[in-house]
């Protein structure tokens, strides 16, 4: 009597295991819910990559021509962190500055993006920040410069 019971069971958990999502991609932005068509997803993104990520090739899909062509010239990740935007950690969080955030993006072609960098280097806590200047190529967000705060 109980072996034609665990047959339907069997069947219904088989069921809902595969109608569940099977990878869960890990989202962006303070909780997760960055939206992908947004320059602010693209800010992030690059960095998460260039941070994150041992394959410069990464970063450079959300680079523009301008921007590709300086990730050449360091080679790596670690390079570039440490030569061009002066902003080397071991480890780092980064937060999308959100106080002057107004515009509507999806009728813009270029944004400027300040990021937040908290981290570690050498056991030290280091802070920072860093204004991305993005552009819209064919619909995709793409990173084109990297300012460091002229007040700091």
């Amino acid at each position: 009597m109980k072996s034609w019971l665990i047959l339907p069971c069997l069947l219904m958990f088989t069921l809902l295991a595969a109608c569940s999502p099977a990878e869960k991609s890990e989202g962006v932005g303070k909780y997760g819910m960055m939206d992908e068509g947004t320059p602010e997803y693209a800010a992030i993104k690059f960095f998460d990559y260039l941070y994150h990520d041992d394959n410069i090739e990464r970063v450079k899909t959300l680079s523009t021509d301008k921007m590709d062509r300086l990730l050449d010239n360091y080679r790596t990740n670690r390079n570039f962190q440490r030569h061009v935007i002066n902003l080397p950690y071991d480890q780092v969080e980064m937060q999308i500055d959100s106080g002057n955030s107004n515009m509507r993006s999806e009728f813009a072609d270029r944004a400027s993006i300040t990021i937040f960098f908290t981290g570690t280097l050498h056991s030290e806590k280091v802070q920072d920040l860093r204004t991305v200047n993005l552009s819209k190529v064919k619909g995709q967000w793409l990173v084109d410069d990297i300012e460091a705060d002229p007040f700091l």
